[in-house]
Parts: structure tokens; C-alpha cells; sequence
């Protein structure tokens, strides 16, 4: 049985344990990365598949005739064509519930460091103004605490739930916004704009789909307080960019922190980046990648080649 893992590289940095994943197949073959003229080449004789990012069309899936697992390494499948491999039998599993701590940790870093201004006091120091100072401390910037404030949160799910308890924690009020779309009152829950208007800080936790493609625009960050933070862990292009830029230059709101962008890798450039500020922190889409959180995802993926090899009933099985 050959096994092929077609871009490594992208969750592993030589900091996991593959010994679990090793042990299934006597033939397996580790690519770092795969671009797309390599794919059928590398998938022709295999049986299973193992794909972060690499594309499986059903033109690839014609020419591997071998090919009877699909193992999405990330819980995003739009990478797959899902109803080419039903038409084929070929199997296909995700990954989901990997991440949650990471994530969490990630919202709440960028939090902190925006409300208590951690980069610029870093900035002050390393910049010789401490050691100039006539006082003991530095309060070249203002700090906030958490503790009253309101917490909104836009998405529900595993992550947002996650969110929801350290903020409890914090000692802030939450708003749970009702599920973008949605025509029918959800108890315990905001409208959304009822969030956009009250929120202290605001989270996204929505995935990327026609009702939430820039479901944060101009109209609703005027709607937000004038200092508000708003976080983004969850996908890009669900906040306009642009008007984001306007929004934070203008004042309409407090800070950003994003850990993801509209196109990303950003080769091209973007508005966020393009446009540096002091209350706008832009990370890498790293709140996911803990080293825990990496070897979970990979260990989820080591039980579903288990189950198939063992024909049993395949976990986080798609088709």
C-alpha cells in the first residue's frame, strides 16, 4: 500500500511526531510542498493521499486509478472536489476540533497586547525612553482592563465557545450574536448589529461563506464603538479590508488584530499591510499552528488511515 503526503512541510517544522503515521504503510512518501504540475505525478500509484493545501480535481483523481483515501490535513475542504470522489468511491476525511486552544491563546494575545499597548511599550523601551524618564514608570500610552468590558462574539462554535470562557475569565460581559443570516429570533443571542453597537471588543469566529463575505464593511464599523477592537482569527475577506484601513485611520474604532488576510500567501501586497499602524497587529495565519495543536491535527489524521486500514467506520469522514 503506498501513502503519499503531499506538502508536509505545511504542518510540520521538524517539531512533530510521525512515528504513529510511519507505522500504516510500508510505502510512504513525504513531499515538503507540491506544486500543481507535480500532483499527478506523485498521486498516479497511490493509495492514500494526505493533502493540507494541494488541489485534487477530478482530473487528478482519473489518473490516479489506485487512489481510495483523501485525508484533508485541515478542516477547510474546498481544496477536494468532494462529488468527483463520492462519483468515484474514493473516501475523503477532514480534520476538525484541533485547534482551539491555539486559537483561543492567539484572540487573547492580540487582545492584550492592543489594550495594554504591549508594542508600543516594547518600542519605548528599546528606544532608550525608559531610561530617560524622571519617573519610575512610563505612561506613554494608555491601558485597559478587560474586567466590565463587553465581549461580542460572531460565531458560535467550537472556537467561539472557547473564547466565550476566558473572556468569562477576564471578567467581561458576553454578546452572542445570532448566526449571520439567520431570519429567526435565537435565544440568549444579539443581532448583529446590536453587537457591532455595544461590543468592547469583538471576535469572528464565522467561516467564509456568501452570507459572511464582507459581513464586516463600512456601514457596520461605524456602527462600532470608537474605541472597539476587532479580532479576526477566522478567515479573510469576511471584513473589507479597505474599510478597515478608513475605519482605524478615522478613528471609527479603537484597534485590529488579524491573523488572516483576504489572499494569502499576501505576495501581491495588501491594504493591511500596506498601510502600517500602531493599533493594527497583522500575524502570519499562525493561531491555529501551537505545536500541540499541530500534532493533535496530525494524530486525528493518523485515525482515520487507522479505521480505513482496519475497514472500520472512518472518523470525520466527508464522503
Amino acid at each position: 500500500m503506498k501513502a503519499v503526503f503531499l506538502d508536509l512541510k505545511t504542518l510540520d517544522q521538524e517539531d512533530l511526531d510521525l512515528s504513529g503515521l510511519k507505522s500504516l504503510a510500508d510505502d510512504w512518501v513525504f513531499h515538503d510542498l507540491t506544486a500543481a504540475e507535480e500532483t499527478a505525478e506523485r498521486i498516479r500509484d497511490a493509495e492514500i493521499v494526505i493533502t493540507n493545501k494541494v488541489v485534487i480535481d477530478a482530473a487528478l483523481m482519473d489518473a490516479a486509478e489506485q487512489l481510495k483515501l483523501i485525508c484533508v490535513a485541515a478542516t477547510g475542504t474546498n481544496n477536494v472536489d468532494l462529488d468527483a470522489a463520492k462519483g468515484k468511491g474514493i473516501m475523503v476525511t477532514n480534520v476538525t476540533g484541533y485547534g482551539t486552544p491555539s486559537v483561543v491563546q492567539h484572540v487573547f494575545a492580540m487582545i492584550l497586547a492592543l489594550n495594554t499597548n504591549l508594542l508600543g511599550y516594547h518600542e519605548r523601551v528599546q528606544a532608550g525612553a525608559w531610561q530617560k524618564s524622571n519617573s519610575f514608570c512610563l505612561f506613554d500610552y494608555p491601558i485597559t482592563e478587560l474586567t466590565g468590558k463587553r465581549m461580542g462574539i460572531i460565531g458560535y462554535g467550537e472556537l467561539g465557545q472557547g473564547v466565550a470562557a476566558v473572556a468569562e475569565a477576564f471578567g467581561m460581559q458576553l454578546m452572542i450574536a445570532q448566526r449571520p443570516g439567520s431570519r429567526e429570533a435565537q435565544q440568549g443571542r444579539y443581532l448583529i448589529d446590536e453587537v457591532l453597537q455595544q461590543a468592547d471588543v469583538i471576535s469572528l469566529h464565522v467561516p467564509l461563506a456568501e452570507n459572511t463575505a464582507n459581513l464586516i464593511g463600512a456601514r457596520e464599523l461605524k456602527m462600532m464603538k470608537a474605541d472597539a477592537l476587532l479580532i479576526n482569527t477566522a478567515r479573510g475577506g469576511i471584513v473589507d479590508e479597505d474599510a478597515l484601513v478608513v475605519a482605524l485611520k478615522s478613528g471609527e474604532i479603537g484597534a485590529a488584530g488579524f491573523d488572516v488576510l483576504s489572499v494569502e500567501p499576501p505576495r501581491e501586497g495588501n491594504v493591511l499591510l500596506d498601510n502600517p499602524m500602531p493599533n493594527l497587529i497583522v500575524t502570519p495565519h499562525v493561531a491555529w499552528a501551537s505545536q500541540q495543536s499541530r500534532q493533535r491535527l496530525l494524530n486525528f489524521v493518523v485515525e482515520s488511515i487507522d479505521d480505513y486500514i482496519a475497514k472500520s467506520s472512518v472518523r470525520r469522514r466527508l464522503v
